[in-house]
C-alpha cells in the first residue's frame, strides 16, 4: 500500500523521461529478438506454433544443424509413465524393458510354476538366492518323529 502512495506522489515528468529510455531499450530488444534470439525464445516460439522440433541458431560451431524437441523434461517424464513396455519398444526406448526370457519367467512365476521353457531349454522360476522348498514324505509312527527330529523339520 505504501508503494502505491509513493508512486502517486512522483510527478509525471519523471515518468516521461523514463519512458524515453524504455522506448530505446524496447526497440533494441525487438531488433535483438528478431536477428539474434536466445534459445529460450526460440523454444517458446516453436512451442507456440505447435512444432515438435526446432533448430537453434545460437550454437556457433554447429549453427542450425542440431534439432531440439519442444517438449519439456516434465512432459517427457509424464509420457514415459503413461507408456507401457510394448509402446516404449515401438518408440525405440529400451530402458526398463523385459527381454523375451524375462517376460516368460515373470509369467511362469505369476502362474506358480516351478519351471518354464524358453527356446527349447528348461529354466527354474526360483530367484537368485532362493532355495527350493523340500517336501517331506509323510511317515507314520515313532520312526518318523525321530527322523524329523534329526533333519530339523
Amino acid at each position: 500500500m505504501a508503494n502505491r502512495l509513493y508512486n502517486q506522489q512522483i510527478s509525471p515528468k519523471g515518468y516521461q523521461e523514463g519512458g524515453k529510455v524504455g522506448f530505446f531499450r524496447r526497440t533494441l530488444g525487438k531488433i535483438r529478438k528478431k536477428f539474434v534470439p536466445t534459445f529460450d525464445e526460440q523454444f517458446s516460439k516453436a512451442k507456440k506454433s505447435g512444432k515438435k522440433t526446432f533448430t537453434s541458431t545460437r550454437d556457433k560451431s554447429k549453427k542450425g544443424k542440431l534439432e531440439y524437441s519442444t517438449k519439456t523434461a516434465a512432459e517427457v517424464k509424464k509420457e514415459k509413465q503413461r507408456m507401457s513396455d510394448r509402446e516404449r519398444a515401438r518408440v525405440g526406448d529400451k530402458s526398463k524393458q523385459l527381454s523375451e526370457k524375462g517376460a516368460a519367467f515373470k509369467l511362469a512365476r505369476k502362474m506358480g510354476k516351478k519351471e518354464f521353457t524358453h527356446k527349447g531349454k528348461k529354466f527354474s522360476t526360483l530367484l537368485k538366492g532362493e532355495k527350493p522348498t523340500k517336501k517331506m514324505p509323510e511317515l507314520s509312527g515313532k520312526t518318523s518323529k525321530k527322523i524329523k527330529k534329526i533333519i530339523g523339520a
